[in-house]
């Protein structure tokens, strides 16, 4: 599933083709994956794409507000998730649709803007006013945005398992499996360490890693793992770089152990046994186990 680098290198992409262009008209095949087609075919069509950004892993089409309310301040936007299989691709209208083609927005410079996803397990929705502030405050910091400071009182705040933390995302918006596992291991803590037990110097480190590691994937153009495609239909680079992300049984990069798979928060975490060794269980805890089998 795309995480913060790939819907960061969409949305630039279609940020540079398709801001300040009119929405003509708008068609929809299967719409499962969208909250209220129709609510988009009434409100879509007249209106100007503003911008593209992200926002975690989801890109937002702000819109223009339509003619009965010029205005009013009421912000609104498409919100797109690509899913596992999804790509967001603009298309000169000559080109053949490419199979499972379920949306097809075409605009004002007579090019068509298609949402393409097999799998449909993307998710796709018009908001505006409260329902658009509402389903953006579901999500935590973004972890480029974000200073040091608040990213270490977040993690160190929390009993959950360090790797649960960064991909919970009302704690962390964008991060997902690779870069989490990625920045765990350049940090050389074991994905299952509980945050309020990392020491402040740990998290530092692993918030620095982490911000590395984001913006070389985003100069890549993300990782391109089955389905990834990035705007102009091309795959990124960044998948070449992995450190321990899907090396289970080969040679860690920095110590040559061999790379373990565990399961963390219901998702597999790759990570190295040497350089990530397992929390130690706390003294204290051990003290109170040993005085508790003397006494029995």
């Amino acid at each position: 599933m795309p995480e913060l680098p790939e819907v960061e290198t969409v949305a630039r992409d279609l940020q540079k083709e398709i801001a300040g262009q009119n929405i003509v008209s708008l068609t929809l095949g299967k719409s499962d994956f969208i909250d209220n087609p129709g609510l988009l075919e009434r409100e879509l069509p007249g209106r100007t794409i503003l911008r593209v950004e992200r926002y975690g892993k989801f890109m937002l089409l702000r819109l223009s507000p339509p003619a009965s309310e010029a205005s009013i301040q009421t912000q609104s936007a498409l919100l797109v998730h690509l899913g596992m299989t999804g790509a967001l691709i603009p298309r000169a209208v000559s080109d053949p649709r490419a199979k499972h083609t379920h949306v097809v927005i075409l605009l004002g410079d007579g090019r068509e803007l298609r949402y393409v996803d097999p799998r449909r397990f993307g998710r796709m929705a018009y908001l505006s006013g409260d329902s658009l502030s509402k389903e953006l405050r579901r999500f935590g910091l973004d972890p480029l945005e974000t200073s040091k400071n608040e990213f270490v009182k977040q993690i160190r705040s929390r009993k959950a398992r360090i790797k649960a933390l960064l991909l919970d995302q009302t704690v962390l918006r964008g991060v997902g499996n690779i870069y989490a596992d990625e920045s765990l291991w350049k940090a050389r803590i074991h994905p299952a360490q509980l945050g309020a037990r990392l020491k402040e110097r740990q998290v530092g480190k692993l918030f620095s890693e982490l911000q590395r590691i984001l913006h070389n994937a985003i100069r890549l153009r993300g990782s391109s793992i089955s389905d990834f495609l990035d705007a102009e239909g091309l795959p990124g680079e960044y998948q070449q770089h992995h450190r321990v992300y899907g090396r289970e049984g080969k040679p860690c990069f920095r110590c040559k152990t061999v790379v373990r798979r565990i399961i963390v928060a219901g998702r597999s975490s790759y990570f190295c046994p040497n350089c990530q060794p397992v929390p130690r269980r706390r003294k204290h805890s051990a003290r109170i186990k040993s005085k508790k089998a003397k006494a029995a």
